[in-house]
């Protein structure tokens, strides 16, 4: 398994002990933190992968964690820690963009499913935003797959030209780079030289 790193926050230290022990031993690296205020310390400083908080712990909350998480890496999945009495708060958190939440007391079993279940979440994230950003090119003609607007299965193979005139309204005008220009100047001299 990948390293991955957890930023557990509670204020309960049998609770940040317990589940920090059995998430350590599972193999992640767990940073565990009492003060909530330092874990917001940590979050501007630090990336995690995961970050699992409890909802309530005084003046700065799992609320403050969970969108400082958010803000600074948008990708880091963040599972609420909470007793039965908060539900209707881990309902909102959930609409502020937590991941997940757990209800205190937990089973080991429940909190390696929910984190499971969120790194998975995260790597189908991590791809989808590197897909995003990738725009296929034929590796033969180097042409450019233009999907017309989103669709996969709907588009069409077009010239690169093609593509920044009607993606940009760029015109592109045919040069060399120094080294094509090298080489067709060599090839010239050779093909000169053959007679």
């Amino acid at each position: 398994m990948p390293e991955k790193s957890i930023l557990l926050v509670d204020d309960d230290i049998l609770v940040l002990r317990g589940i920090g022990g059995f998430l350590t031993a599972l193999g992640y690296t767990v940073t565990e933190v009492s003060d909530p205020a330092k874990a917001l310390g940590l979050l501007g400083d630090t990336s995690f992968d995961l970050v699992i908080t409890d909802l309530v712990m005084g003046v700065v909350d799992g609320i403050a964690i969970l969108h400082r998480a958010k803000k600074t890496a948008p990708l880091t999945q963040v599972i609420i820690l909470t007793g039965y009495g908060d539900l209707s708060s881990v309902i909102e958190a959930i609409r502020l963009e937590a991941d997940d939440y757990l209800l205190k007391p937990c089973e080991m079993e429940e909190i390696q499913f929910k984190v499971d279940k969120c790194f998975e979440t995260r790597e189908q994230k991590r791809k989808i935003k590197a897909y995003e950003t990738t725009l296929p090119v034929c590796g033969a003609c180097k042409k450019v797959w233009d999907d017309l607007g989103g669709d996969q299965s709907e588009g069409k193979w077009v010239s690169v030209e093609q593509y920044l005139h009607m993606r940009a309204r760029m015109n592109a005008s045919s040069t060399y780079c120094p080294e094509c220009f090298a080489k067709a100047q060599k090839q010239l001299e050779d093909d000169i030289q053959k007679g």
